[in-house]
């Protein structure tokens, strides 16, 4: 069984793994919006747009996690 060290190393761990997921998903996301809106399909364009906001706050929740997780 892990201690309560290793298992905070591995959940940050962990959690940096989905960090960067969630900034390539953003940085798809992004791709994909601009070409929406190059092809005039602004309104699919402005919810794309939504999606990466709120991966944009979700990742930053995740990274203050990540911080706590390694100074403790």
């Amino acid at each position: 069984m892990l201690d309560n060290s290793n298992c905070k190393i591995a959940t940050a761990d962990a959690l940096t793994l989905l960090l960067h997921n969630q900034h390539a998903l953003g940085a798809a996301i992004e791709e994909i919006t601009n070409w929406l809106s190059e092809n005039g399909v602004e309104g699919v364009a402005d919810n794309a747009v939504g999606a990466m906001e709120i991966l944009d706050t979700n990742a930053k929740a995740i990274a203050d996690a990540i911080m706590r997780l390694r100074q403790s």
